[in-house]
Parts: C-alpha cells; sequence; structure tokens
C-alpha cells in the first residue's frame, strides 16, 4: 500500500516527549491548527535528523505563522527520544514511535530488503509528510520519501508548499 496525497491520514497514537499533548494524535490539536507537518527520522543517532530537528525549532515561528505544527517522530523507545528533548529543548512535538508503527502506517521508506527492516539504523529514511486538516476528514497533502540519510526537502521548501496548499 502507498499512502499518497490526498489519501486520508492514518490515525495514530504515540508518547510525546516534546511540547504539546501526550499521548499525541493528529486530533489532538487545536481546531487552529490547518496543517501537520509530520518529520519521520531515522534514528536516535542519525546526525542529519539531530540537525534537521534543531533547524526545524529554529524556524518554529515560521511554521506558526502558517497554522502549521511540526511534529518529529522517531523509531525509537521514549526514554532515548527523550535525550534528543533534553539536550534540545524543542517547541513542537517529539514522538517515540518504538515499533515504528506511524513510520509503516505513513510508508516511511526501508532499504536493504529484510536486513533494513530488521534494523532502522541501517534501513529507515527520512520521510516527511503533510497533513491538510482543513477539512472534516484530514488528507495527505505532500509527501517526500528520501532514498538516503541526506535526502530530505529543507525548511524553506516545506514552507513554500504550506504556501501553496494555503492558497488553493
Amino acid at each position: 500500500m502507498s499512502l499518497d496525497e490526498g489519501a486520508p491520514v492514518p490515525a495514530f497514537e504515540l508518547q510525546n516527549v516534546g511540547a504539546g499533548p501526550d499521548p499525541f494524535a493528529v486530533s489532538a490539536l487545536p481546531d487552529d491548527v490547518a496543517f501537520v507537518v509530520l518529520f519521520f527520522q531515522r534514528d536516535h543517532y542519525c546526525t542529519n535528523c539531530r540537525k534537521q530537528v534543531q533547524t526545524l525549532a529554529d524556524r518554529i515561528e515560521a511554521f506558526h505563522d502558517r497554522n502549521a505544527e511540526v511534529v518529529s517522530i522517531v523509531p525509537e523507545p521514549a526514554a532515548r527520544v527523550s535525550e534528543w528533548q533534553e539536550r534540545y529543548d524543542l517547541p513542537y512535538p517529539l514522538l517515540a514511535d518504538p515499533d515504528a508503527t506511524a513510520g509503516r502506517a505513513y510508508d516511511q521508506p526501508v532499504r536493504f530488503g529484510v536486513l533494513g527492516r530488521f534494523s532502522d539504523f541501517l534501513g529507515r529514511m527520512p520521510a516527511v509528510v503533510v497533513v491538510d486538516r482543513r477539512e472534516t476528514e484530514p488528507r495527505v497533502a505532500y509527501v517526500h520519501r528520501g532514498s538516503s540519510t541526506f535526502d530530505r526537502p529543507d525548511v524553506d521548501e516545506i514552507l513554500a508548499e504550506l504556501d501553496e496548499l494555503a492558497d488553493a
């Protein structure tokens, strides 16, 4: 199954070690949040992921100005994900997805076949999904699935996509 633009949003509920509701669900956000930008990270040790969450924190107001909430999802236990929160003090939800339940539901790419599915460190790639909550049923509005740890849209690309969605 492939989760593409226009598809209904799979529901999930995960432990949040950052700002916002805990447990976290897209439906738990305030009604005035029009968009949810889900950043699926590779793992706790990924240096590109760590840079990305810090960049997102630095630019959080630009997302909020667009009625968008940033959510970072890490396929690790809450205790390990909490280390990021303690270190970086992220001003948005930071979710622990130890079984990669949300990652699978949102088609986060995994490389290296069985070995990649067995080890998130080896196989899981970054992904970004923008959820549009302006209709009765939230829909996938944008998807980027990375093919390597470096393959991620930069913040300005995501902000431009949010601007286009808001104008549509």
